[in-house]
């Protein structure tokens, strides 16, 4: 699997709170790991949420046995909300803090990851297409009735998350897989990035650079021209022909 990652603190922003970490190596059960997180708090809050929360999760791979990937997933998030939780009743500088998650794995050809929050995991072959569901009070708005889709991308409290690691202790991840099939590629990203760009032209600036490099690149400077408000945070995957399904 050919994986790239990047962060940026954007315009408005003087710390970055975003967190991602790739890795095409095997970690515990899971031969690979892509992760991105969006840290919430003052101060430096935020940016310690992110970051210890992936690598919590990290640490939690490398000792568990083999399972069923969605199990796994469920069980190491808990664990990483629950320490996170301890991290901040420890240190008053940290208190209130919290953050997103994405975390996925590829096992075979198939795609398994888990969300809380409203990063967001896309998939992009002929068309780009959200997988992940927003934990927003606005996306709760749109499932209800109360708005429609086209309203939900401009309503004042977009950024209200219902959902977070590091808030509850039962916070629930939703655990999702998906069987990969050729030319599809992964983009998981923070806000920062989806909030900035349409998705039609995430989809028109993937397809039209040379390679994911490229791609994330060229993504970020986009979110940066249109204004920048928040940070930065994606991560790309491009599965390798025996990763994906022929059928």
């Amino acid at each position: 699997m050919k994986i790239y990652a990047m962060t940026d603190v954007g315009r408005k922003r003087e710390v970055n709170q975003d967190y991602v970490y790739v890795t095409d190596k095997p970690i515990g059960p899971f031969p690979n790991l892509l992760a991105v997180a969006d840290g919430m708090g003052g101060h430096k809050a935020g940016d310690f949420a992110s970051k210890y929360t992936v690598t919590v999760l990290r640490k939690e791979l490398e000792q568990t046995s083999v399972g069923r990937p969605e199990e796994i997933l469920r069980g190491v998030v808990a664990t990483a909300n629950n320490m996170l939780i301890e991290a901040a009743a420890a240190d008053v500088k940290l208190e209130g803090m919290g953050t997103t998650l994405v975390a996925a794995t590829v096992v075979g050809n198939t795609l398994y990851f888990a969300n809380v929050g409203d990063s967001r995991l896309y998939l992009i072959n002929d068309k780009i297409r959200q997988l992940s569901k927003d934990h927003s009070l606005v996306e709760e708005m749109v499932r209800l009735g109360g708005i429609k889709e086209e309203e939900a991308k401009n309503h004042p409290d977009k950024n209200i998350i219902t959902r977070a690691i590091g808030v509850k202790p039962d916070v629930e991840a939703d655990v999702y897989e998906y069987r990969l099939k050729k030319g599809d590629t992964i983009l998981m990203c923070t806000d920062g990035l989806s909030n900035m760009v349409e998705d039609e032209d995430m989809f028109d600036i993937v397809k039209g650079a040379r390679d994911i490099v490229e791609a994330v690149q060229m993504l970020i400077e986009k979110a940066n021209s249109n204004g920048g408000r928040d940070n930065i945070g994606v991560v790309m995957a491009e599965p390798l022909s025996d990763e994906v399904s022929t059928w």
